[in-house]
């Protein structure tokens, strides 16, 4: 994930989900999960946010998933406070 602040109200996400994770209906569904949890996630506005897929991610399921971006994004600071 790469995160750089922007100075706008809202926060912008970008998928990269390369063909080793699979044919383009495997990379399809990956993204669509991506955007679903970012979309219920509560994220800071403000930033761009690209998050880049690796091939292990086509055989974990979307909590799995959800619960990593979440940990990620605490990480980084960019969850909003509840």
């Amino acid at each position: 994930m790469r995160a750089l602040p922007t100075g706008l109200g809202v926060t912008r996400f970008g998928f990269i989900v390369s063909r080793r994770v699979g044919k383009a209906t495997a990379r399809n569904r990956l993204k669509r999960r991506l955007r679903e949890i970012c979309r219920q996630l509560p994220v800071r506005p403000g930033y761009d946010i690209v998050i880049i897929a690796r091939e292990p991610a086509k055989s974990v399921d979307f909590w799995q998933i959800k619960e990593s971006l979440r940990e990620l994004f605490r990480k980084a600071g960019l969850l909003a406070e509840a």
